[in-house]
């Protein structure tokens, strides 16, 4: 059996612990502690997440999307290959050891969606992009710390919290969708959406491309 091995490892700014790259072949996973963020071998929901997205945005022929958390970029390259040849994306990642992992030892797993002419790369925090926006956005994806209920980062819930779903909102153009990936449920943040103003969908989806695996939310929630 081919054993893990440890490639590099990054810690998150602003207290946000260790995060670990291994392979074992030609499998990745990026961990917290002990915990798998995401393996390259189960991308479904995260590929739901952009797909879900573009089927509501019903065929926008130019769409300007955020997506907060590269993550291994199956979010991203779903996104290209969904939203049309004219949509514009813009990526944060906060770790700027996770872009450098997916330029380095996992490139061939990222296929060169970092460089196409369609995407921008911000390394920051996605928040302050969001902050700093005002109905510039058709959509905000956002796959940040495992959802609403964080493993790694105490200042991400500010993303999930009151103050910035009504950031969310003001950053989205009207009819715009906020789109949250979770590993799990969470009816405290299905109310904090529906009382921030937003229509919401709640969607279970597996966790493998072949519709098995864990089942995790995606929450879709359209700007009034």
């Amino acid at each position: 059996m081919i054993r893990w091995t440890q490639l590099d490892t990054a810690t998150v700014p602003d207290d946000g612990g260790e995060l670990r790259l291994m392979r074992r072949g030609e499998e990745y996973s990026i961990m917290s502690g002990s915990i798998e963020l995401m393996n390259s071998r189960v991308s479904g929901s995260e590929e739901a997440l952009a797909t879900l997205v573009s089927a509501r945005l019903g065929g926008a022929p130019a769409p300007c999307v955020l997506i907060g958390g590269y993550g291994m970029g199956f979010t991203l390259r779903a996104a290209l290959a969904s939203l049309g040849a004219k949509a514009a994306i813009t990526v944060a990642e906060l770790a700027p050891e996770v872009i450098a992992w997916a330029r380095g030892p996992m490139a061939r797993l990222t296929a060169g969606c970092l460089d196409h002419p369609r995407v921008r790369v911000v390394e920051g925090d996605v928040a302050r992009l969001i902050g700093a926006a005002e109905a510039a956005y058709d959509a905000i994806l956002l796959d940040v710390d495992n959802g609403p209920e964080g493993l790694s980062r105490a200042a991400n819930d500010r993303i999930y919290d009151r103050a910035g779903l009504a950031a969310a909102r003001r950053a989205l153009r009207p009819g715009g969708i906020l789109a949250v990936w979770s590993s799990s449920p969470s009816a405290p943040f299905s109310r904090r959406l529906r009382q921030a103003g937003f229509q919401v969908e709640e969607h279970r989806v597996r966790a493998g491309r072949n519709g098995g695996g864990a089942r995790h939310m995606i929450w879709l929630a359209a700007a009034a």
